[in-house]
């Protein structure tokens, strides 16, 4: 019982590390493209469009497609 009370002290001395972590984690997704699909949704709400969103593997198949026709700056 006594252990318990220690935990929201640690809990709230590694708050800031893990908010870092979190912080570099969003960064490095953005870094790789990893959260365009997100980003899309987003968009979509934002704008209103008057159709659904495309799904996540819609999304990926569409951005393929797209880069296919239309290389750019891409070095292989």
């Amino acid at each position: 019982m006594d252990g318990d009370r220690g935990r929201p002290g640690q809990a709230g001395a590694l708050r800031p590390v893990l908010d870092g972590l979190r912080g570099l984690h969003r960064w490095w997704r953005g870094v790789i493209g990893a959260d365009l699909y997100e980003r899309y949704l987003d968009h979509h709400r934002r704008t209103g469009h008057d159709h659904p969103p495309m799904t996540e593997r819609e999304y990926w198949r569409a951005r393929t497609d797209h880069q296919e026709r239309n290389p750019q700056g891409r070095c292989c």
